[in-house]
């Protein structure tokens, strides 16, 4: 290894149709360390680590990849697993119907005279699992499991495969602060025995928190790497947006309007199987023009709310529901949306977007949409691309065509896209579930000025967000959530990260 080099990427070049993604980059890491990888979202983050995963193979790129001093041309995915690579997406690769140990020795069995040896394999997983404190029984169905132990099966999968390189993308997105300190805790113990990890996050504070040092990529280009003891978040943000952003939320107060747009009155909604209380006694009211911040732990019962009240939810409800002071009553998402209500949901990938569809055909897939830009049945198609047109400029939606498929775009792009869907709606009540999950900085400031926008015009906001500064940062007033209750209701001025925790973790106001 050259210098203590464990991996190098020299020059490393990527074009799609004539658009370079990667422009001569060189990333290199130190064995033993935590480094991480930061850019907004199209910056060549995702395509370099694809390089080194083997997804673009060696001949679809130019520059060389070294792994601890060795050249390797990657042909497939088998071919970086074998250098002592693994990668750990967002969206976890674990087989629900399977248990344990059959995902962690999936495509490796141990075998004993022709068949697979469980007891080797269930005995195999116990001891991995003691050596990173994950207490699970082996023998069990992963999918009994939330996603925070499954993170952990995933690393020791990877681990059980001898990778001497881990890769982690977005590895905290769904999360808790719990299970984020204990997978810090393991990452810190598998640096002490000189695994190599690249962090790939937009949580700024944990880059800062866990890494050794970090890389910052810019539109395909290098920007540089950097001691992270030396930096802090204003400076990384500098480096991936090429400007400086004072203040990350880019709140200004507005008049505080009087007209009550939804109010729930007494609601509860139970399991379908079990009759226990999902949601109970919530009461709220969110006014014209107000950002409401929805704030607890997950599991708090935040998205059963919002998925509930939007109709998504077939469980048995009681309460009131109220649209400008009319009660209504939403038994499937159609109802919501021919009352004014839109929702961008928290998992766009499967609840928010059709991935292999067009960006025009995404903008305009909800029937108050498609009854806008159609007579008697035909679809209006100039109208359609009118449209369309008219949210890519306004959302500063970034793509080459819209005739592309919504899976081309970055995750911010991406989320844009299901803010035109909702905006071609005109919605009253806008429900936004996790609005920034996943996306960088400067995206994530485009979507809080598009939230704005919304307020000013005198839509009701109904915000949903597991990051705290985000919540304070945005929301005129706050409700706090915890075990299907709301324990707490705070205005801006009077919010702090503390009190939202003591309501969040069942305190009273």
């Amino acid at each position: 290894m050259v210098g203590n080099y464990i991996l190098e990427m020299n020059n490393i070049s990527k074009e799609f149709s004539g658009v370079k993604a990667l422009d001569d980059v060189t990333f290199k890491v130190k064995k033993g360390e935590i480094h991480a990888l930061c850019g907004e979202n199209g910056a060549g983050k995702s395509t370099l680590m694809k390089i080194l995963s083997g997804v673009w193979a060696h001949g679809t790129y130019t520059g060389d990849v070294f792994v601890q001093g060795k050249e390797c041309k990657f042909h497939d995915l088998r071919a970086p697993e074998k250098a002592g690579i693994a990668i750990i997406y967002q969206e976890l690769a674990l087989v629900d119907e399977m248990d344990v140990g059959e995902n962690i020795f999936l495509n490796d069995w141990k075998m004993n005279k022709g068949l697979i040896d469980f007891p080797s394999i269930y005995s195999h997983t116990q001891q991995l699992c003691a050596e990173l404190k994950l207490d699970v029984n082996p023998a069990v169905k992963v999918r009994n499991f939330g996603v925070g132990v499954n993170q952990l099966v995933e690393i020791a999968k990877a681990l059980n495969k001898n990778a001497e390189i881990l890769i982690l993308d977005e590895p905290t997105a769904a999360l808790t602060e719990s299970e984020v300190d204990i997978l810090m805790d393991l990452l810190n113990d598998l640096r002490d025995k000189g695994v190599t990890c690249i962090y790939i996050s937009h949580k700024l504070n944990e880059i800062l928190r866990i890494s050794d040092n970090c890389t910052v990529l810019r539109d395909g280009k290098l920007v540089g790497t950097y001691p992270t003891a030396e930096i802090d978040e204003a400076f990384i943000v500098k480096q991936m947006v090429g400007r400086e952003i004072t203040d990350r939320f880019p709140y200004v107060p507005r008049e505080r309007r009087e007209e009550v747009a939804f109010e729930v009155k007494d609601y509860n909604v139970s399991d379908t199987k079990s009759g226990k209380k999902i949601l109970e006694d919530i009461n709220f009211q969110v006014r014209n023009g107000e950002i409401l911040g929805i704030s607890g732990l997950m599991g708090s019962g935040r998205t059963e709310l919002a998925l509930s009240l939007f109709g998504f939810m077939k469980a048995p409800k009681t309460g009131k529901v109220f649209i400008n002071g009319k009660e209504v009553h939403i038994k499937a998402p159609t109802d919501a949306i021919e009352l004014g209500m839109g929702m961008v949901s928290e998992d766009r990938k499967h609840l928010g977007l059709f991935l292999d569809h067009s960006i025009v055909d995404n903008i305009v897939t909800t029937s108050a949409s498609l009854k806008r830009i159609s007579k008697r049945g035909m679809l209006n198609l100039s109208e359609q691309v009118f449209y369309a047109k008219k949210f890519e400029k306004e959302l500063d939606i970034r793509t080459s065509a819209l005739s592309n498929k919504a899976r081309s775009l970055s995750g911010g792009n991406q989320q844009k896209v299901v803010l035109a869907k909702w905006l071609m709606t005109e919605p009253d009540i806008l429900f936004l579930d996790e609005p920034t999950r996943g996306i960088d900085v400067g995206a994530k400031y485009e979507i809080y000025n598009i939230m704005l926008a919304l307020a000013n015009r005198g839509v009701a906001v109904i915000m949903i967000s597991s990051e705290l500064p985000e919540v304070l940062g945005m929301s005129d007033r706050i409700l706090v959530m915890h075990e299907g209750t709301i324990t707490g209701e705070l205005m801006r001025d009077e919010a702090t990260q503390e009190k939202v925790m003591h309501l969040a973790t069942g305190g009273k106001g």
